[in-house]
């Protein structure tokens, strides 16, 4: 247990305000704070949750979507959504990523105009509710920035408080060669105001002005917003691109120690809250960067594991586990009360920058060469020397694995559902972008029309035309479907698959990935291989260590494993879970 967690709640926010703001008085600071984050009458816990493992089962997994997915042009989204969940996802998947379902003005809801309205071409409030009582719901604070179009800006412009101090300011004459960025925009937009020509900081684009932090009524107002989506039965918050929050002219404005400090705040008042809330942080940075949000068990409860989409994706094209093998075998353990949520595809494209130091530039040149060759696109983030570097790859990851560095073969959907696979079985919580788990191609058409590369991951399905295929097992939607939705019910049921359960990195042939997982109570163990080429492979029974006085079943085909065997045979992009309890 983190030492101060042994303090009671106003001695945690009292340090955490001097740090944050040592020139303010932290005793003032302190009770807005409490009375930003329970309200009227509501009253926190009389004392915070420890660190624990209970906050998550094997049972947990995840859909992300947009709340427009899925639309018919007659019935509100959400509604829509509200019944794809039920009727495809119910059993499959605990809980639901609902991308930012504000009113907005650009980035697909990232340059939010109204943090307190539900969009209305989505829905309302009661849509919300109804998903959030069937599903474990997240939602997106967008702490870094806001619409240029929305309210708060529109008052700062107009020098009315206290939004005329909300807004980072810099000049063009101050030094920010050492920004890092995701784009390769201009840093700083002049604007007019009631005051005067202003410089505002623009981490990702013009229509997204960045918040000023070091102005703690803007902290107030989004632990405000955190209520009220918690209040709307929200119970994961994803902290939107949070390693930007704060900003000091002369350095790199990412990772600065006054972010950490917020995260930590908020993760005080998550543990002292009546309601379960994790807490998730989106950090698309190289791994130490990644995992330095974690604190010390005092920071976020999740993070994402951002390697995992260029890593897997790697394995696929090249046929060889090696890189993913050797990056997994120095992945720590997540800590108590702590997980990583595992993915490979979600509303962005395939980040690069995470496969820093790992992919050597060689290989990354390769897989972004393979994914041009299927159609798909490539984004560039600006370096501080002026030059340009990939950022992502834009593709649906359903057709990034159409193909091998080799070319075209009959593999496609077996080497897709083995890239799913991986993610189910790792140490974490799975999640699943809902194009991913409907096969969906890659959309040029919205591409061409909006201009903009992650389209080509943002397709809308017409829900009559979507129903039709999935109700037809012939086709390529449906099977996917199938075939991903039963394996995550098998590995609903297995204690081995607990998110924090022991997790070993098996050393196999090139072609295997494969991992073992014993349950927290030791009873069930599972040895999860991964075929991740097109040739059949024999993997040797004592690389893996199973105990001769029990019977070993694979999960996945059924079959028994004779012990006896001194290998076991993997098929082109087979996968195999292995375990001792059934």
């Amino acid at each position: 247990m983190p030492p101060s967690a042994k303090k009671t709640l106003g001695q945690r926010i009292h340090t955490l305000v001097h740090k944050i703001y040592p020139d303010l008085d932290a005793d003032i600071l302190s009770s807005k704070i409490v009375e930003a984050f329970w309200p009227d009458d509501t009253k926190p816990r009389k004392r915070g949750r420890a660190p624990s493992n209970n906050l998550w089962t094997e049972a947990d997994a995840l859909l992300i979507t947009y709340g427009n997915s899925i639309v018919d042009g007659a019935h509100k989204p959400l509604d829509l959504l509200h019944d794809f969940l039920l009727r495809r996802m119910k059993g499959v998947v605990k809980g639901v990523h609902i991308l930012p379902f504000f009113p907005f003005t650009s980035d697909d809801g990232f340059a939010v105009s109204d943090f307190r309205a539900v969009n209305p071409q989505l829905g309302d409030w009661p849509d919300i509710n109804r998903i959030a009582g069937e599903f474990a719901l997240m939602s997106d604070l967008v702490l870094n920035h806001v619409s240029s179009q929305g309210g708060w800006f529109n008052a700062y412009r107009q020098g009315q408080a206290p939004y005329d101090q909300f807004f980072f300011e810099a000049s063009p004459d101050d030094d920010l060669t050492n920004v890092v960025r995701p784009r390769t925009t201009p840093l700083l937009q002049k604007v007019d105001t009631s005051m005067g020509e202003r410089h505002v900081w623009c981490t990702f684009s013009h229509d997204q002005i960045d918040v000023d932090f070091r102005n703690p009524e803007v902290l107030l107002e989004f632990l405000r917003i955190i209520r009220l989506h918690v209040d709307n039965g929200v119970q994961i918050i994803r902290l939107d691109a949070v390693a930007f929050l704060w900003k000091e002219v002369g350095s790199p404005s990412i990772h600065l120690p006054q972010t950490h400090a917020v995260v930590q705040l908020m993760r005080v008042l998550c543990d002292f809250a009546n309601e379960s809330i994790i807490l998730l942080t989106e950090t698309n940075v190289p791994k130490a960067e990644n995992l330095s949000y974690f604190g010390n068990r005092d920071e976020a409860h999740a993070i994402y594991n951002f390697p995992l989409p260029p890593l897997i994706l790697h394995a696929m094209m090249s046929g060889s586990a090696k890189y993913i093998q050797r990056w997994q075998k120095g992945m720590p353990p997540a800590q108590l009360g702590c997980a990583y949520l595992n993915f490979t595809a979600s509303h962005d494209g395939i980040g690069m920058r995470p496969a820093e130091g790992i992919l050597p530039p060689e290989e990354q040149a390769r897989m972004i060469d393979t994914i041009k060759d299927i159609g798909g696109l490539v984004s560039m983030r600006a370096l501080p020397d002026g030059g340009e570097a990939p950022y992502e790859i834009n593709t649906t990851f359903f057709e990034a694995t159409g193909q091998t560095f080799a070319g075209r073969d009959d593999y496609h959907l077996a080497r897709f559902v083995c890239s799913q696979t991986i993610v189910m079985s790792l140490e974490g919580i799975p999640a699943f972008y809902i194009h991913s788990m409907l096969g969906t191609p890659n959309d040029h058409d919205q591409v061409a029309r909006r201009g903009m590369n992650r389209a080509i991951n943002r397709h809308n399905w017409d829900y009559p035309t979507l129903n039709a295929l999935l109700d037809d097992p012939e086709t390529t939607n449906a099977k996917v479907l199938k075939a991903l939705s039963e394996r995550l019910k098998t590995r609903a049921k297995q204690s081995a698959f607990h998110p924090n359960a022991t997790q070993f990195t098996i050393s196999l042939p090139d072609e295997v990935f494969g991992i073992w997982r014993q349950s927290l109570d030791r009873d069930q163990s599972i040895f999860a291989l991964h075929n991740v080429s097109g040739n059949t492979i024999e993997v040797a029974q004592d690389a893996m260590s199973m105990i001769d006085d029990e019977d070993w079943v694979d999960l996945l085909s059924g079959e028994a494993i004779d012990t006896s065997a001194t290998t076991i045979t993997l098929a082109p992009y087979q996968c195999r879970w292995i375990t001792n309890r059934v």
